[in-house]
């Protein structure tokens, strides 16, 4: 599978608010709908968050995944990977109801707490469409993303009970060395997924040279052979960055949680267009993205039928 390539579409987030672009999903159907297109136009795993249907505010309540998890598992092949950040509002256990319930194939898993600041989004925006938007985008500059080693290790402890595997988020050099501290304590086990993310202002820049410093700390880390990587970063630099990561043998990751662009100044009008975009860059340089089954092979996850969906 040297040349197969994992496409991850992070659907949805939650520092992105509806105010910001009318293609952002809200409800649980436009969730839904936006995540099997991305499936069919190549992603092999589906990042999720869930929002308040009347409000597009990030909630963590399993009944609202309920209620697009079913329609995207019962329409798709693809991975369920359900996030265990939520929000930097959310406390931890509230953070993992969902993945408890569902015990999902993938949870995403941040690995080390950060200054999450996304307060710049709000400069260009005049007027809000929910009361909740503009305090929690402003208030942003006072945010830290708490995920201690003991948040970690309650994460993976349950989580690993129901077999599920880590989209393990590394926003900076040092949460590379948080992840090697789990491994040696056999909390986290080959073969594992790094999810290198540049561009959030709090963590690493979206620098070029940094990708390299990143993938390079990782190599000497763990070996290049027990672990698998891939690249986001936000804004921007999205397109970019997965290009570089491709051409060096890593998997990407695109979607409204990471961009809401397709090109400068242009707002992207899916999920789907997205991963369709990340597809034709693949080609252009000889890859394919993977599917989802050999998404599973590579990644090693438990399957489809160990999930409660």
């Amino acid at each position: 599978m040297k040349n197969k390539v994992i496409i991850s579409c992070a659907v949805t987030g939650s520092a992105h608010t509806p105010t910001m672009s009318e293609a952002l999903p809200v409800t649980p159907q436009e969730i839904a709908d936006q995540s099997i297109a991305a499936a069919a136009a190549g992603a092999a795993i589906l990042h999720l968050h869930a929002r308040d249907p009347e409000t597009g505010e990030p909630t963590g309540d399993p009944d609202v995944y309920a209620r697009f998890l079913q329609q995207i598992h019962g329409a798709t092949d693809a991975v369920i990977n359900i996030t265990t950040g939520g929000s930097t509002q959310m406390t931890v256990e509230q953070r993992l109801m969902a993945a408890e319930r569902f015990r999902p194939e993938m949870c995403s898993l941040n690995m080390g707490s950060i200054n999450f600041a996304f307060f710049n989004a709000g400069k260009r925006i005049s007027q809000w469409k929910h009361e909740w938007e503009e305090p929690y985008v402003r208030n942003s500059d006072s945010y830290i993303f708490r995920n201690t080693f003991r948040d970690i290790a309650y994460i993976l402890e349950k989580m690993s009970e129901h077999g599920t595997k880590f989209e393990h988020e590394c926003y900076d050099v040092g949460h590379l060395y948080n992840l090697a501290h789990f491994v040696e304590r056999g909390l986290v086990r080959p073969p594992f997924f790094i999810q290198h993310i540049f561009g959030i202002l709090g963590g690493i820049g979206a620098d070029l040279e940094n990708l390299m410093f990143m993938k390079q700390t990782a190599d000497r880390l763990f070996g290049a052979e027990t672990y698998s990587w891939s690249v986001l970063a936000a804004g921007r630099h999205q397109m970019p960055f997965i290009t570089q990561a491709a051409l060096l043998g890593g998997n990407v990751r695109v979607g409204l949680e990471d961009s809401l662009f397709i090109e400068p100044r242009k707002l992207a009008r899916s999920n789907a267009e997205q991963v369709a975009k990340a597809v034709r860059i693949l080609a252009e340089i000889g890859l394919e993205p993977a599917t989802p089954a050999e998404a599973r092979e590579m990644l090693g996850l438990k399957g489809r039928a160990g999930i409660s969906v």
